[in-house]
């Protein structure tokens, strides 16, 4: 009975069984990698692999290719890679902070993979919502999720060098200006007309959140 129901559920979406299990391999092999401090600089060298590895992945399971879309990515790619550059060349936005190294090559002192990290949230926040019928609703929902994944993230990611803050202190407004620009992006999402649906998209950020809450602790942050 147990091999016929497995039979049937592979069948029914293999791709996605094989995805599910690719991403849930990641993740703990980087937890683990993260963790032990021998290998530690080793996986926060594919860093920026882990996170073209997500991206490959929702982009496999993308079904709206309109021309929509990839206005939409490109417009949550700047946005968020232009908010940084205003955040880490002026303070303003975010609070004064900077890179590290961990995030790999920059442009203009921002890491070129911060764009895609931005895509990345709010897609998968904003499938989460999709199905909300008020725009600016689902906006407001999407952003405050962000807002709280930033926050399980920040301790992690100065932790990991991936930024560090003036006084080793992360401001309010870091909060408040994630929520603003994450609300912007969401807005855009939410206007952009393509299909939102997405059979990984919920999967993989609950992952992401755990991956980083898992952090928190095994990091001692």
């Amino acid at each position: 009975m147990y091999k016929v129901l497995k039979e049937e559920i592979l069948s029914k979406n293999p791709k996605l069984i094989i995805a599910k299990t690719l991403v849930i391999a990641l993740h703990v092999v980087g937890i683990i990698g993260l963790s032990i401090p021998e290998y530690r600089d080793l996986f926060l060298r594919l860093t920026p692999l882990q996170l073209l590895s997500s991206l490959f992945l929702i982009l496999a399971f993308h079904k709206g290719w309109s021309d929509a879309f990839p206005i939409f990515a490109a417009a949550a790619f700047w946005l968020g890679f232009g908010s940084e550059l205003i955040g880490i060349h002026t303070g303003y936005l975010y609070g004064d902070y900077v890179y590290g190294t961990t995030l790999g090559p920059k442009l203009w002192e921002v890491p070129i993979i911060i764009g895609v990290n931005w895509f990345i949230l709010v897609y998968l926040t904003g499938t989460v919502f999709y199905k909300i019928a008020n725009d600016y609703y689902a906006a407001i929902l999407g952003a405050t999720a962000m807002t709280a994944i930033d926050y399980i993230m920040e301790p992690v990611a100065v932790a990991l060098d991936m930024w560090y803050w003036k006084f080793e202190i992360i401001p309010f407004s870091n909060y408040a200006g994630w929520f603003g620009v994450a609300f912007l992006i969401h807005l855009i999402f939410r206007k952009a007309n393509f299909a939102k649906g997405n059979s990984l998209a919920n999967f993989l950020l609950l992952c992401i959140i755990l991956f980083f809450s898992v952090l928190n602790f095994t990091l001692a942050v």
